[in-house]
């Protein structure tokens, strides 16, 4: 039974965030023996430009992503997306009718409060929690309800701090997991918040159990910002996923889905 290796999130140095050139994460990729990876940039918009891509870069980053594509065909299939945040009012159609395998809806901002920014951890602090994973969530459905994305960017990244809730987070996401479920949503075990003060996955195994149930498909993810996150935690993922009873992961060509057994 043949297995694919799969992992969709990960970014380039055009972010202002990440180092390491295309060829370089492409070549631990192929070291690792992960067989589909993709590049999705974290998109252009006039919010927080100095963490993305400049609409200047967008159509390099392209050219770049579908060179290798080219030149590593033969070893690995190279797929293009971006990470799209969601913040009404700034998302450009450029991005959101680009011609990609996928794009990725993640919620980073509450209020423009970019609340995973160690820069603003002080925002924490005069806010009361559950409230603030409410409105996490609330983004979460509102992007899901969207219809414009095809994977759930890191479900609880709130979590990252371990700034926890009161009530059960399974409450807090039950309508934001029902809109992903309504939109055909993938949801991607992200392994970055294993290198964060949380120490676990995106989402965390109670989030993927109610994804389960509800019939949520799956995809992995390194969120790599740098070549030695490359495939990041891939073995800790799968069997979380395997543990929760997933037995098969989505890859994309051309926002075209595909189920392969991982």
């Amino acid at each position: 039974m043949k297995t694919t290796r799969i992992d969709l999130h990960n970014h380039t140095a055009r972010c202002n965030h990440a180092e390491g050139t295309i060829d370089e994460y492409i070549e631990k990729a192929i070291e690792l023996g992960i067989d589909i990876y993709g590049f999705s940039e974290h998109a252009p918009m006039d919010f927080d430009e100095k963490y993305r891509l400049p609409f200047c870069d967008m159509q390099a980053y392209v050219d770049d992503v579908l060179a290798a594509k080219e030149k590593y065909k033969k070893e690995i299939k190279i797929l293009l997306g971006y990470e799209v945040d969601w913040l009404p009012g700034h998302m450009e159609e450029s991005v959101l009718n680009a011609k990609v395998d996928y794009l990725i809806g993640s919620v980073h901002f509450i209020d423009k409060w970019s609340f995973d920014n160690p820069e603003f951890l002080a925002g924490w602090k005069n806010r009361d929690i559950d409230e603030i994973w409410q409105a996490y969530f609330e983004a979460t459905e509102a992007m899901a309800a969207s219809g414009k994305f095809d994977i759930v960017g890191h479900l609880d990244l709130i979590k990252v701090f371990k700034y926890l809730p009161r009530q059960d987070v399974r409450l807090l996401a039950k309508d934001a997991l029902e809109a992903i479920k309504k939109s055909n949503m993938v949801l991607e075990l992200n392994a970055a918040g294993l290198r964060k003060p949380i120490g676990e996955i995106y989402p965390s195994e109670a989030l993927l159990e109610e994804a389960y149930a509800l019939d949520i498909p799956i995809t992995f993810a390194s969120d790599a910002h740098r070549v030695e996150e490359v495939g990041f935690g891939y073995e800790e993922t799968v069997a979380l996923a395997k543990k929760v009873g997933y037995t098969k992961a989505v890859t994309f060509d051309g926002r075209d889905r595909e189920l392969v057994i991982f």
